[in-house]
């Protein structure tokens, strides 16, 4: 145990758990300092991860997951263990092994996203930017040699993916101007960062393009087999991001049959505002008028970008309804930029900087955007922006009473979970324009719940990747082009796909027992700020903080 940490009668004493967390904060900066970097966690911004450095990490979160075993219970100490937990079974998983071109986790790719993010603002953090920037060159060198140990052990990327890969970095050095020149530097600094782009950073991404192109690419999986299940240690690798994504115990099996059941209960609802909107009868119809009526799609790419901010327009407008506190910025929209847009999804939301040096920020890709529909827009705005990610996200950073990893922690189930939940309470907030965008909402539904059933099929049943691709076809309303890259974010994201549907039915379970429970007394606002006010929580954690508000909220008095 870590000097420090004092022990009386095997207990760790009052406070020391804040300790323990703040070393856990610090490890989770050092094992992915991009991450930490957009999350706000401090000391990072110069930093790229360690490829090499598994064990160490691993090591390290075994070590303070023990010391806060000894612990008086407490929330804090509970989000510990989990993240802890989480942090091993992600390093377990080994996927920066084979992982190579989603643009979020892939460890070359994800360099476009986050690096030109961060925006330097003080003399200190141009330097950072620039230590960074130096550190590309050792990074990629790591990422390869990751590579060449995976595909020795057998351990084979998808050639598809491979492929994407190397496309995505052709774009970079083909591209003008680059992508890491976007921050605007102060004094001799623009040239030495030029300097480094020319004669380091640019090199370096040629480099690992060829050992792609020539080492790994001949060795890919097919299409036939891009699950875990078809890897060595795959199937334990599955279950560790099942873990990690749901922060449940649920099986692979039980979430499939669960993906199964929403799809057929959603028919119901497809049939009767489908009926409204289109005058047809089933759920069948629905869809496929969903699927081919080009006149619900985009006519440009600003279209999609005025849309949406007129959609977070009128959802501010009705928050104060329905939430005690609301974020103290508002969400930006920008689009997606073009040279991640081609594999990027639909639209995402990155979180605001403690410093105040990047507001939240909801990414909309206009991408081919004559082929993307425009019915699903507001409940995706809704899910990303407001209320969604972005308040969950905003009100934690505000939250200064609770330690600095309860604001920050990213849990998958609660983050998605309140997201998705958000798409139906923006619903019950009447904030939907029309029943076509209500169908948008079904549509997300389905979408959602098609991720529990395709995510499982591909890692845990042996799913080829066109078995997933006719099954999003026939189950889903997406177009074609937002199928072909769902499809490739699952084969490279395992897990995660399964977080959105599994947090919003338990977010709906606990509001259900506590509306039950305190009838009358139950209020909406309360609620949402009991959900939100604690920041991310694993789903074990919500369910007994929201226990607990019913009880007290129960005994006291009506109006108080």
């Amino acid at each position: 145990m870590d000097e420090g940490c004092r022990v009386n009668g095997g207990r760790v004493t009052a406070g020391e758990i804040d300790r323990i967390a703040d070393r856990l904060l610090e490890l989770i900066g050092s094992e992915d300092p991009l991450e930490a970097s957009l999350s706000g966690i401090p000391g990072h911004d110069h930093e790229l991860r360690d490829l090499s450095a598994d064990g160490r990490f691993r090591d390290r979160a075994v070590q303070l997951a023990a010391e806060a075993e000894l612990a008086e219970p407490s929330v804090t100490r509970s989000v510990v263990l989990q993240l802890a937990a989480s942090l091993v079974d992600k390093l377990n998983a080994g996927l920066s092994d084979h992982v190579v071109a989603n643009f979020l986790t892939a460890p070359a790719i994800r360099l476009a996203t986050y690096i030109p993010r961060v925006v330097p603002i003080t003399e200190q953090a141009e330097r950072a930017y620039l230590e960074r920037l130096s550190a590309i060159p050792r990074y990629l060198g790591q990422a390869a040699e990751r590579n060449r140990a995976a595909v020795a052990a057998r351990r084979f990327p998808v050639a598809r993916m491979v492929r994407t890969a190397v496309a995505h970095i052709d774009r970079y050095l083909n591209q003008d101007g680059d992508l890491f020149a976007e921050a605007v530097l102060s004094g001799g600094r623009t040239a030495e960062r030029d300097r480094l782009l020319t004669d380091a950073v640019r090199p370096a991404f040629a480099r690992y393009r060829e050992v792609l192109d020539q080492e790994i690419a001949p060795h890919g999986r097919s299409d036939d087999k891009p699950g875990l299940c078809w890897l060595p240690g795959g199937d334990a690798a599955y279950d560790a991001m099942v873990r990690v994504h749901t922060t449940t115990a649920r099986t692979p099996e039980q979430l499939h049959r669960t993906g199964l059941e929403l799809i057929e209960a959603l028919a119901d609802e497809y049939a009767t505002i489908g009926g409204r909107v289109f005058g047809v009868r089933t759920a069948a119809e629905v869809q496929e008028r969903l699927r081919t009526d080009h006149s619900l799609r985009w006519g440009s790419a600003e279209e999609i970008l005025t849309h949406a901010r007129a959609t977070i327009e009128r959802a501010e407008r009705a928050a104060p309804q329905w939430f005690a506190r609301l974020p103290e910025k508002r969400c930006q929209v920008e689009a997606v930029p073009d040279a991640e847009a081609p594999n990027a999804a639909g639209a995402y939301y990155t979180a605001p900087a403690l410093d105040g040096s990047r507001e939240g920020t909801y990414w909309a890709n206009t991408y081919r955007a004559t082929e993307r529909d425009r019915y699903g827009a507001e409940s995706i705005t809704f899910h990303e922006a407001v209320p969604g990610h972005h308040f969950q996200i905003a009100l934690a950073q505000q939250s200064t009473g609770l330690h600095l990893l309860r604001r920050l922690a990213s849990i998958t189930a609660y983050v998605e979970g309140w997201a998705l939940y958000a798409e139906r309470l923006a619903d019950e907030m009447g904030l939907f324009s029309d029943d076509l965008a209500r169908l948008g909402m079904l549509a997300e539904d389905s979408l959602r719940a098609a991720r529990l059933v395709v995510d499982t099929g591909l890692h845990a049943m042996g799913w080829t990747r066109e078995q997933t691709v006719e099954y999003l076809r026939a189950n889903t309303v997406m177009t074609e082009v937002d199928i072909q890259s769902e499809t490739d974010r699952y084969i490279e994201d395992p897990g995660q796909a399964l977080a959105y549907m599994v947090g919003r039915l338990e977010i709906q379970r606990v509001r259900e027992r506590a509306e039950h429970d305190l009838g009358d007394r139950f209020d909406i606002k309360e609620f949402h700020d009991v959900v939100l006010g604690g920041g991310a929580l694993p789903m074990p954690v919500l369910d007994e903080v929201v226990g607990e508000w019913a009880v007290t909220r129960g005994g006291a008095s009506p109006g108080t």
